[in-house]
């Protein structure tokens, strides 16, 4: 049976995420910060969940690390899903604005990296294939507002980080994806609208309507299914239009 870890698995998309793969009989491991898990996901013989704060490289190492030491149960497939989106306007003291960015780096993007490194060099040990799925943002391309430069940033940085294992590592049997991710109906997005205005999330969209987290699930999930390998390196983008590449 296949074994799936998704970061961030107690809401928003990756909550979806877990759920389309749950009914198609697939093991999760998933992660959570805060915010519990839902009770279909805890009644399930099919998950298991790990609480961990993904800004905390001790807690990182203790409670994940284990996950890519078994070799007899070792996930196949890496969702680095979990992300925060904290504004810091460029008119706050440096201090402050530093701390939201350095927060954001750790959470979006160096734990990512950190567990991408592991799941690399046990596959790699095992002499077995494997895909690594980061879901970044289309901040990572069309930039963001000034209050979330941080956040644009480190989905930046994860899109370039996905391109540097795909070169590298493809010809090795690890392939890796970016999904790229217009605003989606989640808790972020209501975040969102709190700042920006509702109208924000789906100005110059193609749709009056925001994209929905079940979408990003199924893109995952066909991703995961290992059925197109030489999209190695790819963003997919599904932002309602809001670009078009």
């Amino acid at each position: 049976m296949k074994h799936i870890v998704i970061t961030g698995a107690s809401r928003g998309i990756g909550k979806a995420i877990t759920e389309k793969l749950i009914k198609q009989n697939i093991r999760v491991t998933g992660t959570r910060r805060s915010s519990e898990f839902p009770p279909e996901f805890q009644m399930s013989e099919l998950f298991s969940g790990v609480q961990v704060d993904l800004s905390d490289f001790n807690a990182i190492e203790k409670r994940l690390k284990p996950l890519f030491d078994s070799e007899g149960d070792l996930p196949e497939v890496l969702v680095n899903n979990a992300g925060i989106f904290q504004d810091a306007d460029f008119e706050i003291s440096d201090d402050d604005w530093l701390s939201v960015w350095d927060r954001t780096m750790n959470v979006n993007l160096r734990s990512a990296a950190l567990l991408s490194k592991w799941f690399i060099n046990a596959h790699l040990k095992n002499g077995s294939e494997g895909i690594i799925i980061n879901v970044a943002s289309r901040a990572a391309y069309r930039g963001d507002t000034q209050e979330y430069a941080a956040y644009a940033a480190s989905k930046g940085g994860m899109a370039a980080f996905t391109k540097s294992i795909a070169r590298d590592f493809s010809k090795k049997g690890i392939v890796a994806y970016t999904v790229a991710p217009g605003f989606i109906e989640t808790d972020m997005a209501k975040e969102s609208v709190e700042v920006l205005g509702a109208e924000a999330l789906t100005k110059g969209s193609a749709f009056d309507e925001i994209t929905q987290p079940e979408e990003v699930a199924n893109l995952v999930a066909f991703l995961a299914k290992g059925e197109v390998k030489h999209m190695s390196g790819s963003t997919l983008h599904i932002n309602g239009g809001s670009y078009m590449v």
